[in-house]
């Protein structure tokens, strides 16, 4: 299922976040209905490649808030890390409504885990705005894999331990998670390549250069149509209607109660 926020009411968020920030950061000398928000374009940090599912939301997300707000939001790829990068950016922005991070769940709360040292605390120094969607994963494939579905998929990777590799937009994020959660419940060995996003991983994936990569469907659907990939199962816990023929992971025998998706949030930094 699919959970979308309204333009209107995440515009409302950040016009409230932006208005505490002048006031408690002691830089309202006027009344706060004189200094409206906002007043120049906003920044979308997206910690990621373009192209990608993550990215893909947040354009879509920046359109719909500019013609709620007035302004442009404009959309800035930084990449690596696994969103470490540019979520460090953003920390170190001023918190005045004027810049925002667009990254998911997993990453944001997984990274200190991942890396003894974070350019920022991902407790304390973000509040957050909202939720924006939540986006199951799809297992695409290249045209040439030998395997059209995950009984095929282990089976093969049983026979051939260690030689079967997936993408993921990095370590630690939800498609590197999905691919180990998958390991451990069909019992085998599959490598993990870890990408700066899903991009770069979706193109070497077409390309032939990593044989399967857990995608946003958004992202992957457009390749799936045109026999560029091929789909092999969804992450989450009930058909996609995109892909309303394609099974998920937990039909297959063994997999019960697989699941797996991308949650891109909105953060600002922390007054």
């Amino acid at each position: 299922m699919t959970i979308q926020v309204a333009p209107a009411r995440f515009a409302e968020a950040l016009r409230f976040a932006a208005a505490w920030a002048l006031i408690l950061g002691g830089m309202a000398s006027v009344p706060a209905a004189a200094q409206p928000y906002p007043a120049k374009s906003v920044r979308m940090v997206v910690p990621y490649p373009a192209g990608g599912s993550i990215d893909l939301s947040g354009r879509r997300l920046a359109e719909d808030l500019s013609a709620e707000l007035g302004q442009s939001v404009i959309v800035d790829n930084r990449s690596g890390a696994n969103g470490a990068i540019g979520t460090g950016i953003v920390a170190r922005s001023a918190p005045d409504g004027y810049t925002i991070l667009l990254t998911t769940l997993a990453a944001h709360a997984g990274n200190p885990s991942i890396y003894s040292k974070l350019p920022y605390d991902t407790v304390n120094d973000f509040a957050t705005v909202t939720v924006i969607n939540s986006i199951p994963l799809v297992l695409v494939a290249h045209p040439s894999f030998p395997a059209g579905n995950i009984r095929d998929l282990v089976r093969l990777a049983k026979e051939r331990p260690g030689a079967i590799n997936y993408a993921s937009f990095g370590t630690g994020g939800v498609a590197h998670l999905a691919g180990v959660q998958l390991a451990i419940k069909g019992g085998i060995d599959i490598t993990h390549v870890p990408y700066k996003g899903g991009g770069p991983a979706m193109a070497d994936v077409i390309g032939g250069h990593v044989q399967l990569f857990f995608s946003g469907i958004n992202s992957a659907l457009p390749h799936i149509n045109s026999g560029r990939l091929r789909a092999l199962a969804v992450s989450g816990t009930t058909r996609s209607k995109a892909l309303p023929d394609l099974p998920t992971v937990a039909e297959t025998p063994g997999f019960k109660d697989y699941e797996a998706s991308v949650s891109p949030a909105v953060w600002a930094p922390h007054i």
